[in-house]
C-alpha cells in the first residue's frame, strides 16, 4: 500500500518506514508535488496532526497520515508541548531548543517529562487518530549523537540512556512515535485482511 506521510524530515521518515515494514511504501509531500510548508497552526498536538493530514488529503485525494509530537515537561506546566519544534526560535533549531530547555530547568529538582505523538490517518476519506506516550525525565546535560530534536536530553522510563545514546532499533522499540506507528500499522493490517 502506498501512503503519503506528511513530513520532509528524513530522520522521521526512516524511523517510520522501519516500523511500517516493506508492505507499505511511504511517499513524502515533495514526491507528490507539494513543496510549500505544511501549516501547523493549532494549539494542540492532535490539532496539528489533523491539520497536516487534512492539508495533504485535500491537495491529493490520497490516503495519508501526519504526526505531531510534543515534549511535555511537568515542572514547566507541559511546555514546550505543541511548540516543541519551535521552542527557542521559528526554525527547527534542535541545539537552541535543548539549551533553552536546560536553562528553564536550571535548579529544578522535578525533571519528569513525557514524549507524546499523535498520528492522524486519513484513509478512504475518514480520519483515525493514534497516540503514543513515553514517560521519562530530562537529563542534566546532552548525551549521545543519534536521533534528533530532544533525543540527547530525554531518558525514557526504565532506561539509563538518552534516546540519542540508543541505536535506531532500540529507540524504535520503545519510542513514543514507535508506539503510535505500531497502533497505526495494526489498524492498517486489520483493514487489509
Amino acid at each position: 500500500m502506498k501512503i503519503i506521510f506528511a513530513t520532509n524530515n528524513t530522520h522521521k521518515l526512516n524511523e517510520v518506514q522501519a516500523i511500517l515494514g516493506p508492505e507499505f511504501e511511504l511517499a513524502t509531500p515533495r514526491m507528490v508535488g507539494i513543496t510549500e510548508e505544511i501549516p501547523e497552526e493549532q494549539e494542540t498536538i492532535e490539532g496539528n496532526a489533523s491539520q497536516k493530514a487534512h492539508y495533504i488529503h485535500e491537495r491529493t485525494g490520497n490516503n495519508c497520515f501526519a504526526d505531531d509530537t510534543g515534549l511535555e515537561v511537568e515542572a514547566l506546566g507541559g511546555a514546550p508541548g505543541v511548540h516543541s519544534a519551535r521552542y527557542a526560535s521559528d526554525g527547527h533549531d534542535f541545539e537552541a531548543n535543548n539549551q533553552l530547555l536546560l536553562r528553564n530547568l536550571d535548579g529544578v529538582g522535578n525533571r519528569c517529562a513525557r514524549f507524546r505523538t499523535v498520528i492522524s490517518l486519513i484513509l478512504d476519506g475518514k480520519e483515525h487518530l493514534f497516540e503514543g506516550i513515553v514517560e521519562g525525565h530530562i537529563a542534566q546535560c546532552p548525551s549521545g549523537n543519534e536521533g534528533f530534536g530532544y533525543d540527547p536530553l530525554f531518558i525514557p522510563e526504565g532506561s539509563t540512556k538518552t534516546y540519542a545514546e540508543m541505536s535506531a532499533e532500540e529507540k524504535n522499540a520503545l519510542s513514543h512515535r514507535g508506539r503510535a506507528v505500531r497502533k497505526l500499522v495494526e489498524f492498517l493490517h486489520n483493514r487489509s485482511k
